[in-house]
């Protein structure tokens, strides 16, 4: 839509819901409209609380803008440590999975750093798996819980396993951002009690999954990354805690041994 001068209006308006960068998203929104009735539309749901990206339909991760629908959980900055983390241990021809994947975020910027590598992903929300195939066309993209719908043929043989599983205690859930708890579904924030609970299942099954020497890369927080190591070693992993601290970011990551029928 071409009218900038509707812009300073929509700051305004962005200003006094509490948006910190009413700016930027001012002209993100006037971008994104077709009509001056669709602005006026867009900016009453922002200073309602819907998240930015749900409107815009698109998210920027790790220099992709990948896309996004209502009602799915938004790719965090921080999370690009684990993209990171994940694409320096990948390999042309290796094999990448995703787990609890969302839109696919880690796993297309997985794809983009490293060409040529084999990736899966699944989600249990019917929502995120419709926009992870989106922004991975290539990719094997499943829908549902955790593990179980990935294909048998990649067990023993995945090089890379990847989740940002829910970590986030369930007491903690209702003290988290509107745009987060009201717009997001729960299943991707809720990590149980002490937050652990969808990362145990995760490591549990990892070795099912990895070849020997592959990897396990699981975002956390600060305070329950010992924890997540501790539960990656009772597996039989050898884990290491890295942090990002511009992002404010941190990641567990476990390694499979060899197998014993290997060298």
């Amino acid at each position: 839509m071409s009218t900038p001068s509707a812009v300073p209006d929509v700051v305004g308006r962005l200003r006094a819901a509490g948006c910190v960068f009413a700016e930027d998203e001012a002209r993100l929104l006037h971008d994104a409209a077709r009509t001056p009735a669709e602005l006026d539309a867009l900016v009453d749901r922002r200073a309602a609380g819907e998240p930015l990206e749900h409107l815009l339909g698109w998210v920027e991760f790790a220099g992709l803008r990948l896309a996004v629908e209502a009602g799915v959980f938004v790719p965090r900055r921080r999370t690009e440590l684990l993209a990171r983390e994940a694409a320096a241990l990948a390999a042309p021809g290796s094999a990448v999975v995703e787990l609890c994947c969302g839109v696919c975020a880690v796993g297309a910027a997985v794809a983009a750093a490293v060409p040529g590598i084999d990736l899966h992903a699944a989600d249990i929300d019917p929502v995120a798996v419709r926009c992870a195939r989106r922004n991975v066309p290539r990719a094997h993209v499943y829908e549902g819980d955790l593990d179980a719908p990935l294909p048998v043929s990649l067990r023993g043989r995945v090089d890379v396993l990847v989740a940002n599983a829910p970590y986030v205690p369930t007491e903690a859930v209702g003290m988290m951002p509107p745009e987060a708890r009201l717009h997001e579904p729960l299943v991707a924030l809720d990590g149980g009690a002490d937050g652990l609970d969808v990362q145990r299942r995760v490591i549990a099954a990892a070795p099912l999954w990895l070849a020997g020497g592959g990897h396990l890369l699981i975002e956390t927080s600060g305070a329950q990354s010992p924890h997540t190591a501790a539960v990656m070693e009772a597996a039989g992993l050898h884990a290491q805690v890295v942090r990002d601290e511009e992002r404010d970011a941190t990641a567990v990551i476990a390694t499979r041994p060899p197998r014993t029928s290997e060298p």
